[in-house]
């Protein structure tokens, strides 16, 4: 939801206003932190001005971290954190300067500007090419995440809980010897300020239940575990309350019991139906990060690699047939990267990245855009704190399902021979994105257009290219899912970002399975 500045102004209180001053007591969804913090950014985006800024921005952010973690009866953990300051970011000498301070004071917000100007200044005599920002229109305005119930207005033993019940029915299925269960969330708060007129303020909820059952044979010395397939979210308490969580408890430990007396997969090429709870996180490695634009310019090698999608392959590399169109969207309803704003200010918004199979676009800054010719950014810039430089970070990126209604039973019924593939296991690409290896939680023989036996020790392998352009059945609308990550990591000094990715169900034909375990079925 979004509402104007002016217009939150006029119905607030004097006294609302007046308990603004202290920020550090606050945690309040749409006030906006008035006058002290207006009066801090006015004086900071001032000094920078003055020291020889040519733009400079102000961001304030408030982190606040809740963890919850049980084993069986007993609770492991409960973590509280939160951290709040104030960053300024400038371009002096057309060079970039950063500096930031957990004192946010005005004085000390004068101070940092200063030093991200003198910095920058340091810079620019480096700089072979000068920093230049996409032209955006100034915004004012508030973004929340909609949400029912606020999730840290819980009470922890409600929270408590809910995991140890987890635990209590997980437990209850023989053959079952360890279940861990964890409860997370995040609220970000932040406003931006920014010498060209933009004042945006954010607040942001995500959060995260799960839980992993652990089945033992102990004749055999042999373990098998099952992670429950439930989606983080950018949502209230409420999510948490609908989900199955307890209900699919016993499914999920049967599953566990299952793993271990299942037949090892036999290694080949094999038709395979990837789940969405499986499919987000290949979509993840193989689509999102190569259309990160500095990954695929080369300024991401030395920490996770660089990009096969080059610019000078856009417009013309295939990925997958016509009925394969991804799309980057940061306005998605509970995507985990979805906001109203990005850290240049710039409104969010949903853009092709593979359109009919045609590599179309990428993700970008303001200082980005202009690098292959485009005239406004895509809106991806985040910093993962009030200290982290904002840079670019990856939108909720997403497979759009095929028109026709098409579930996943479906294409089960349409193969004659393949394996269904639930799940996030372990993965690995290498350094182009190009080749990988991605595994799951349960995998299930498909013969005669009918799931029968279930399988272990699955991994599969491919080139992106020959997977997407193998992709030759996805599902429809109705079994269209978003999953995806609290963290997933990017740059040096190493910053996380929350992303979701959805997807429906897809068949892969004759992709490589290889046996982890090297057992044969």
């Amino acid at each position: 939801m979004s509402i104007s500045r002016r217009g939150f102004l006029l119905g607030a209180s004097a006294g609302t206003l007046a308990a603004l001053a202290t920020p550090r007591s606050l945690f309040a969804r749409g006030l906006l932190t008035e006058p002290a913090l207006d009066e801090l950014i006015k004086r900071a985006l001032a000094a920078a001005t003055k020291a020889g800024a040519s733009y400079a921005d102000v961001r304030i952010v408030r982190m606040r971290h809740e963890n919850l973690s049980t084993r069986e009866d007993r609770i492991e953990s409960v973590a509280s954190n939160e951290e709040y300051g104030v960053g300024v970011r400038v371009i002096a000498g057309g060079a970039w300067g950063f500096s930031a301070t957990p004192n946010v004071i005005a004085t000390e917000a004068e101070r940092i500007a200063r030093h991200a100007v003198a910095i920058a200044k340091a810079n620019a005599s480096l700089m072979k090419n000068k920093v230049t920002l996409s032209p955006e229109t100034p915004a004012v305005d508030v973004w929340q995440t909609p949400l029912i119930k606020d999730p840290f207005k819980i009470p922890l033993e409600d929270k408590a809980e809910l995991l140890l019940a987890i635990n209590r029915e997980a437990m209850k299925v023989p053959g079952v010897k360890f279940v861990s269960s964890h409860y997370s969330a995040v609220a970000e708060w932040k406003l931006l300020a920014t010498t060209e007129g933009t004042y945006v303020e954010q607040e942001i909820v995500r959060l995260a239940p799960g839980y992993t059952v652990t089945a033992v044979n102990d004749k055999l010395g042999e373990f098998e575990s099952r992670e429950h397939d439930f989606a983080a979210r950018q949502a209230g308490w409420e999510y948490v309350e609908a989900a199955p969580l307890v209900a699919d408890a016993r499914r999920i430990a049967e599953e566990a019991v299952a793993k271990l007396k299942a037949p090892s997969v036999r290694e080949g090429k094999h038709d395979l139906i990837l789940d969405p709870s499986n499919l987000w996180l290949t979509i993840h490695e193989s689509i999102g990060h190569p259309t990160e634009l500095d990954r695929a310019l080369g300024y991401e090698a030395n920490f996770a690699g660089t990009s096969f999608a080059t610019p000078d392959k856009l417009g013309k590399l295939r990925i997958g047939g016509p009925h394969i169109n991804f799309y980057a969207d940061k306005t998605t309803p509970g995507g985990l990267a979805t906001c109203g704003y990005d850290d240049d200010g710039v409104r969010t918004q949903k853009w092709n990245l593979v359109d009919k199979g045609l590599f179309v676009g990428y993700q970008t800054t303001r200082e980005q855009a202009g690098w292959i010719n485009e005239k406004h950014s895509r809106g991806t810039c985040y910093g993962d704190s009030f200290s982290s430089f904002p840079f670019q970070r990856m939108p909720n990126v997403s497979l759009a399902p095929h028109s026709s209604e098409r579930s996943i039973d479906d294409i089960v019924a349409a193969t004659d021979a393949g394996i269904v593939v639930t799940g996030r296991g372990s993965w690995s690409i290498d350094h182009q994105r190009l080749n990988f290896q991605f595994s799951g939680q349960t995998f299930w023989e498909v013969k005669g257009g009918k799931r029968t036996r279930m399988l272990r020790d699955l991994a599969y392998q491919a080139n992106t290219l020959e997977f997407w352009a193998g992709c030759d059945l996805i599902g429809g609308p109705k079994s269209w899912q978003l999953h995806g990550s609290m963290a997933d990591g990017k740059g040096e000094p190493g910053q996380s970002n929350a992303v979701s990715h959805g997807c429906p169900p897809a068949r892969f034909k004759k992709v490589n399975i290889v046996n982890t375990n090297r057992r044969s079925a």
